[in-house]
């Protein structure tokens, strides 16, 4: 699929479904704002969508959040529902892949994208990205299909993965510190299985260290 064509997939998707329709909706984000907690400072949350963790995140004390994600109505609905408190985020339009950093972070959240990535060289370019993006010490959390998760999703094939394939997939540059299963509940009645990664960036490991992105 390519560039154009996904963007046009995902603001089709928050244009014509609401918030609460679609099947990453969740009510709250308590799991994800507990586990951001590891990690003061800044931080990144990947494919945000519509969702309502950057309320969260300000509500908890943040004041450094960026939202990423490809589609243009998704973070214009945030920005909405955001009211005065918008001018305290920051909004990146990009496809995830084809994003250039323009500083590092504190923390990368991920809940529900890298599964879209079923391509390996995707995937390495992923994690590349995030090395890039994530200050040394730094912390990411991911939350991705697990073994037993959908092979489909949104009308895409998705990939899944248990902790030790993430752990393997990210070394060296990210360590596991901490995973578990959970399993999400959708509006429409269906259960996913979600693997849950909470991994630190290394010290040691500089941007010499890694392939140049194409």
């Amino acid at each position: 699929m390519s560039h154009t064509d996904r963007t046009q997939h995902w603001d089709t998707v928050f244009a014509t479904r609401a918030t609460d329709e679609v099947s990453w909706f969740e009510a709250s984000h308590d799991l994800s704002v507990s586990l951001l907690r590891e990690q003061p400072g800044s931080v990144v949350d990947i494919g945000a969508g519509a969702g309502t963790l950057a309320d969260e995140l300000l509500a908890d004390g943040r004041s450094d959040v960026t939202l990423l994600d490809i589609s243009h109505e998704a973070l214009a609905v945030t920005r909405e529902r955001l009211g005065s408190s918008e001018s305290r985020v920051g909004y990146v339009v990009s496809d995830l892949l084809m994003w250039a950093p323009e500083r590092q972070r504190d923390a990368w959240h991920d809940r529900a994208v890298f599964h879209f990535l079923t391509d390996p060289t995707d995937q390495a370019a992923y994690v590349d990205l995030a090395a890039r993006a994530v200050r040394p010490g730094g912390l990411l959390v991911l939350a991705t299909f697990g073994p037993d998760g959908p092979t489909a999703c949104s009308g895409l094939p998705t990939a899944r993965h248990s902790a030790a394939e993430l752990g393997a997939l990210f070394a060296p540059v990210f360590a596991v510190t901490h995973d578990e299963v959970r399993v999400h509940h959708t509006p429409g009645g269906a259960d996913q299985q979600f693997t849950w990664a909470v991994m630190r960036r290394s010290g040691t490991w500089g941007s010499e260290d890694l392939r140049p992105l194409t």
